[in-house]
């Protein structure tokens, strides 16, 4: 059974997303403040997170730093509170891949959510692909330039192998969500927005001035033929 750490100070809530989990064949672990995280997510490394921005301890932003240093590949999903968008872009900015509002009127988001981020890190891709000086590895799930590996998370990497493997595909920010995100139906396109800006951030020689993926105004974004590059 796949693992969730759920990380939430309202034991209410934090049982009720455990007993909805659980009910579609997804173990928990519950932990309520943030200082007792790291050696949780140690002892017993999970398939997702799902964190609270507001914890006792440590905060959930906090906590999701020292999660991407020790595991730049577990999905993490944010917990916040309706309309905090400051929480939401500290929290995507920290390294989280996606967040979910509470609370939830409909619990079977969470659910669609967790099983997309379980279903991106199980994917079983056989090929290789080179874009500009960058090699992506699908086997591996590694991203090389020069032979060094650059540390993506693992939306990070879904997003640039969705744009690598079309070039001079123009997609828009909908059809990421749905690519990448695996959702059926429009979301949030700010999520799109940060996690390109992340992904420039660590393959771009200028994240100011890209060359790998490029935005295509008016439209969205698009990777461009290696050979253009």
């Amino acid at each position: 059974m796949p693992l969730v750490l759920i990380v939430e100070d309202d034991q209410d809530l934090a049982e009720m997303l455990g007993i909805v989990l659980n009910g579609v064949g997804i173990e928990v672990n519950l932990i309520n403040r943030g200082d007792e995280v790291m050696d949780a997510f140690k002892n017993n490394p999970p398939d997702v997170v799902l964190l609270d921005v507001m914890l006792p301890g440590i905060d959930g932003v906090e906590i999701c730093r020292q999660i991407r240093e020790h595991s730049p590949r577990v999905p993490i999903i944010f917990l916040s509170a309706k309309g905090d968008t400051v929480d939401k872009i500290k929290g995507l900015d920290a390294g989280a891949d996606d967040y979910l509002v509470k609370p939830m009127e409909h619990y079977s988001e969470l659910v669609a959510r967790v099983r997309a981020q379980l279903r991106r890190v199980s994917k079983d891709l056989i090929k290789t692909l080179t874009i500009a000086d960058l090699k992506i590895d699908l086997v591996k799930r590694t991203t090389l330039r020069n032979g060094k590996n650059i540390p993506l998370t693992p939306l990070e990497f879904d997003l640039l192998v969705a744009l690598a493997k079309e070039p001079d595909r123009v997609f828009t920010r909908d059809q990421l969500l749905q690519e990448v995100w695996d959702y059926e139906h429009s979301s949030d396109t700010r999520l799109v927005n940060v996690h390109i800006q992340r992904l420039r951030s660590k393959i771009e020689s200028d994240p100011d001035n890209p060359r790998i993926i490029k935005t295509i105004r008016g439209a969205g974004y698009s990777s461009g033929s290696p050979e253009k590059l």
